[in-house]
């Protein structure tokens, strides 16, 4: 095995990519696709109680990164480094039901070294929803990732009632592909895209994730799942991150679907820098630190009543605004 001739040659450390959590068990691989469960080494350990007592992570290593191990036992290993990210996405930590916060949140870190995040939704079962289409657009603009949208269950659209949403997402400069698993309507697009990429699918129960990384690798068998007919909601399948590591250098980030997505750590006047369309005309408004929520001299507001900025993205945006005022007051 690759580790043991490595340990032979007096190599202690071991670089590998982190591809799976389970309670305080990292799982990661190395390039040669050998995988095992390590913990954290002491100084970690110490630094995430600290963080998580500041209320600021739930973890402090996730899906995608990149660390050192050492060999601890035959199926067991020490993380002994975790290297700087390229990049991540993350979100505010759910509510829990009946609990009290104070203050911020805790962030979420879904996955770190992303190259493609893609956003997926479906046209019906459950019901297409800008609103949290745009939500998940604000946590990409904010990450500095460049998002791609996936309508799945295309083909339950008989009358092209998608093509306006596509308009307006596609004329804000966002690469939007139609799916369908049933037909295999633009499969081949995306396995041309993932092919020798890290790639996340993030979106809402029931919307296909699992369904669409199986059609592009069959031999994938991902449970999946069905949707609801009394509320139109998905049931989770997928129930923690993982990543999928393919032939060719292609790694593929299966996410739990989740009812509700908040970005983390946005000011509300910062709010408006994650909106594509606000970019060329918010310099313009009357004040530097002007949220677009009714302030006198709002050129965002202004663009708005002319037809230049989408209403729709506009009530997302306030959506989004509302929120984050809403975790201020606690």
């Amino acid at each position: 095995m690759f580790i043991l001739w490595l340990l032979k040659l007096g190599i202690k450390n071991i670089k590998a990519k982190v591809i799976r959590i389970e309670s305080k068990d990292y799982y990661v691989r190395t390039d040669e696709g050998e995988i095992t469960r390590c913990s954290l080494r002491g100084r970690y350990k110490k630094e995430y109680e600290l963080k998580k007592n500041k209320q600021s992570v739930l973890d402090i290593v996730c899906v995608g990164d990149i660390v050192d191990f050492e060999k601890s036992g035959d199926d067991a290993g020490v993380i002994t480094n975790i290297y700087e990210r390229n990049n991540f996405i993350s979100r505010k930590a759910p509510k829990i039901k009946g609990a009290t916060f104070r203050g911020e949140r805790l962030e979420q870190i879904i996955a770190a070294n992303i190259d493609y995040f893609f956003i997926v939704s479906s046209f019906d079962e459950p019901r297409f929803n800008n609103r949290v289409i745009d939500r998940f657009l604000v946590v990409a603009e904010s990450s500095n990732l460049k998002p791609i949208i996936i309508i799945n269950k295309i083909d339950l659209d008989e009358d092209n009632d998608i093509v306006e949403w596509v308009k307006i997402y596609k004329k804000i400069g966002y690469n939007v592909i139609k799916t369908s698993v049933e037909t295999g309507y633009n499969i081949n697009k995306l396995v041309k895209l993932v092919k020798g990429k890290t790639s996340i699918f993030w979106g809402m129960s029931g919307v296909g994730k699992s369904s669409l990384l199986n059609k592009i690798y069959p031999q994938l068998d991902l449970r999946v799942g069905e949707v609801s007919d009394s509320n139109n909601k998905g049931r989770h399948t997928t129930v923690s991150v993982k990543m999928l590591c393919m032939e060719d250098e292609t790694y593929l980030i299966d996410t739990p679907g989740i009812r509700e997505i908040d970005p983390y750590g946005i000011k509300k006047e910062d709010l408006g820098h994650y909106f594509a369309e606000f970019y060329p005309h918010h310099l313009e408004c009357r004040f530097n630190t002007c949220t677009h929520n009714h302030e006198p001299g709002c050129e965002i507001e202004k663009k708005v009543e002319e037809g230049i900025i989408s209403p729709y993205r506009f009530e997302s945006y306030l959506n989004i605004l509302h929120t984050i005022e809403d975790d201020m007051l606690f």
